[in-house]
């Protein structure tokens, strides 16, 4: 239903670059350029995290930059925000265990929908709201490689962490 709602917003919008439903994710914590040792050290600290399966569920849309010239669209969360900001806590912590420099911005619970094209300067207009769906149980969480790319940057899972304490 959420690939329905971008074909929407898409059309809307196309100054910006919107995702591909396949690639929609909530983000822990964005981790850039690091090197095999720290990747190493990451995925050790991440097997060993202990969390538990929470309950997700989305709100409605926000942006990153403001409506006049946003850089990003995003929808936000309406239910398992403390957990998820829980574990980016735990993740963060891992992070800096396996040398990355800590995350200078603080955790906001979203899935990104769309980007700001680089030369667009676009408002954004006005968007349907997000479908109202049914929530759902986090059973794990993903370590992604990204590789930019055109149309759309592509995710490599590169190592499922499963939540069960």
């Amino acid at each position: 239903m959420l690939a329905g709602h971008l074909d929407l917003c898409r059309a809307a919008a196309p100054a910006f670059r919107w995702v591909r439903p396949e690639s929609l994710h909530l983000t822990l914590r964005f981790l850039g350029s690091i090197s095999q040792a720290q990747l190493g050290g990451l995925q050790s600290g991440l097997r060993l995290l202990p969390d538990r399966p929470f309950r997700l569920a989305l709100d409605g849309l926000g942006t990153f930059g403001g409506r006049s010239a946003p850089r990003v669209v995003w929808v936000g969360l309406r239910e398992g925000t403390e957990p998820a900001a829980g574990l980016a806590r735990r993740v963060e912590a891992v992070c800096q265990a396996a040398g990355l420099e800590p995350e200078s911005r603080p955790f906001r619970g979203h899935v990104t929908l769309a980007r700001a094209r680089a030369s667009s300067g676009s408002a954004l207009p006005e968007l349907p709201p997000p479908p109202d769906l049914d929530p759902w149980t986090a059973t794990e969480f993903v370590l992604y490689e990204s590789r930019l790319g055109k149309p759309a940057p592509t995710y490599i899972p590169l190592e499922r962490f499963s939540l069960s304490l």
